[in-house]
């Protein structure tokens, strides 16, 4: 009796966990595999979830494994952009840093997480992951683009003005997104060059900017939690109401996910 008490305090004490996928990255001839701690953080601390770490240089032969032990998947920004010769287009940014094991291991990770049921969180680079794997493409210079304007950050400033707000973005009205944050507009900070061109299969926005670029999505026929934001909730995201909201939405959604599964 003892030890299925113990067990059963085990479990319930148990908190979700969320895969994230790392990135590579150079330094002094040799290869890293990274993930920067302003995304870990609000996992951790707002969210309630315990991070699984998955290098992405390895391919996809452990994927299944990989989702078989945890119970959301946070997809999160990058220095790198998606290789366009995924969603049919020439590379315009050939001086920006390309990361084709994290786009190889990403795509069919968000496919698997879909068939799975899995809470799905995507950041800046994860929104756009989440989109060219449904089939939808990109702008890769959005600040080229006629009507557009410059969303991207000025990187010779120190990150707390790179980070700070620089537009707003308005709400799609009676989308679960507006309830959530119960406003029409947020203000939030802008480190993007590319943005959505088209949306893919069965995306649907939640926020625009104030130039029509697509700021938030989601997939409305999914049961599960599936969000994409182009902005970057995880800074400082512990005074910021609305990051708060959002990653407190996510750890929910992990946690209902991790209860059905050991229910």
């Amino acid at each position: 009796m003892s030890n299925n008490n113990t067990g059963n305090t085990q479990n319930a004490k148990r908190k979700p966990v969320v895969l994230m996928s790392m990135g590579a990255q150079e330094r002094k001839g040799h290869d890293y595999q990274v993930m920067t701690n302003k995304y870990i953080r609000p996992l951790v601390e707002i969210s309630g979830c315990v991070p699984l770490l998955a290098p992405t240089c390895f391919g996809t032969d452990d994927l299944e494994q990989y989702l078989s032990m945890v119970d959301g998947v946070y997809l999160t920004g990058a220095g790198s952009n998606i290789d366009p010769t995924l969603y049919g287009q020439e590379n315009l940014t050939p001086s920006k840093a390309q990361d084709q094991d994290r786009d190889n291991f990403d795509l069919p990770l968000i496919h698997a997480a879909l068939a799975k049921g899995l809470p799905i969180f995507g950041i800046c680079r994860g929104m756009q992951e989440m989109n060219v794997a449904l089939g939808g493409d990109m702008h890769q210079k959005l600040y080229e683009v006629e009507g557009m304007n410059d969303h991207r950050e000025d990187d010779t400033t120190p990150p707390a003005e790179q980070y700070a707000e620089a537009h707003s973005i308005r709400l799609v009205p009676g989308t679960w997104l507006a309830e959530l944050l119960g406003l029409e507009e947020i203000p939030v900070n802008s480190l993007h060059g590319q943005g959505i061109k088209t949306l893919g299969k069965g995306l649907e926005a939640l926020a625009h900017a104030e130039d029509g670029v697509i700021e938030a999505i989601h997939l409305p026929q999914a049961p599960q939690f599936t969000l994409g934001v182009q902005w970057h909730p995880e800074w400082q995201a512990s005074q910021n109401p609305q990051s708060v909201r959002l990653f407190e939405a996510f750890g929910a959604a992990c946690r209902k996910r991790a209860a059905e599964q050991n229910g």
